[in-house]
């Protein structure tokens, strides 16, 4: 498994389903939504001897921007590297 480092947390993609408006179909790529995903792995940031909380853990479902981190794809799944930061919400 991968483990991130700094600041930075490993988020599963959920795929988005395709949306019809007026009878067409929008594939994935061409919608302009956040992505969704579960987070599976924080790093542990510290600071001198101290560990510094997370605002999120493992198992939360995250609301991130669509251009925020970036895309890895292992043992063919889809994950995304996140700074904590560029999490928008926690659902």
């Amino acid at each position: 498994m991968l483990k991130p480092l700094g600041d930075r947390i490993l988020v599963q993609v959920v795929s988005e389903k395709e949306q019809t408006v007026g009878g067409i179909v929008l594939a994935s790529n061409a919608q302009e939504n956040s992505g969704t995903g579960e987070v599976v792995a924080v790093s542990e940031v510290t600071v001198g001897d101290l560990k510094a909380p997370q605002a999120v853990k493992v198992g939360d479902q995250v609301m991130y921007d669509q251009y925020a981190g970036k895309e890895i794809e292992n043992d063919g799944q889809k994950y995304i590297v996140l700074h904590e930061k560029d999490v928008m919400a926690v659902m």
